[in-house]
């Protein structure tokens, strides 16, 4: 878990220098860390979307479908927040590509490990959303603000819910 928040840690530093944000770019009332965290956060509901996506390419398994499409209304939600408070974020990224060369390489190895087998796939669904909820219970942490708060909140039980999917795809959940 240390290593997870190490990388978290250092992950939003490299978001926030590669979209190249400064203080005098956050106008709009967010700290650094704020829209640091924003930005690291849409990357990783995008990361969540685009491997369930292959992984539903892969095996067809609706569960990486439905999820997929859940991790979309993530995205939207997140980027409804960098819209709001002004923050550039890197929308134009095909999927599989990455700002953040830490969330890049998440991607990397968990698009190879998912497409080992299916049970694979869906022991990295458990992986990216256990991530997930690390890493927003972190950014909760690091705010104030009641709509970034809200956003969060709404995430965090998504994550849950979509943990305990695919916990029961591993038949580890009655």
């Amino acid at each position: 878990m240390k290593l997870v928040k190490s990388v978290v840690c250092f992950g939003l530093l490299v978001s926030f220098v590669l979209v190249g944000l400064s203080t005098s770019a956050v106008a709009q009332g967010l700290t650094d860390d704020e829209a640091a965290g924003l930005l690291y956060m849409w990357e990783e509901e995008k990361l969540a979307r685009d491997v369930y996506t292959v992984m539903y390419e892969k095996w067809g398994e609706p569960i990486f479908d439905t999820i997929s499409v859940s991790e979309q209304v993530h995205m939207d939600a997140v980027k409804g927040r960098l819209e709001h408070y002004h923050v550039t974020y890197p929308a134009t990224n095909p999927p599989g590509v990455f700002t953040n060369g830490d969330i890049q390489g998440l991607y990397d190895g968990f698009y190879n490990e998912g497409r080992f087998s299916l049970l694979n796939a869906l022991q990295v669904g458990v992986t990216i959303e256990e991530t997930d909820m690390l890493d927003l219970v972190a950014e909760l942490e690091k705010t104030g603000k009641k709509d970034i708060i809200k956003v969060y909140n709404n995430l965090l039980f998504g994550s849950q819910k979509h943990l305990g999917a695919f916990n029961y795809q591993l038949g580890l959940l009655p």
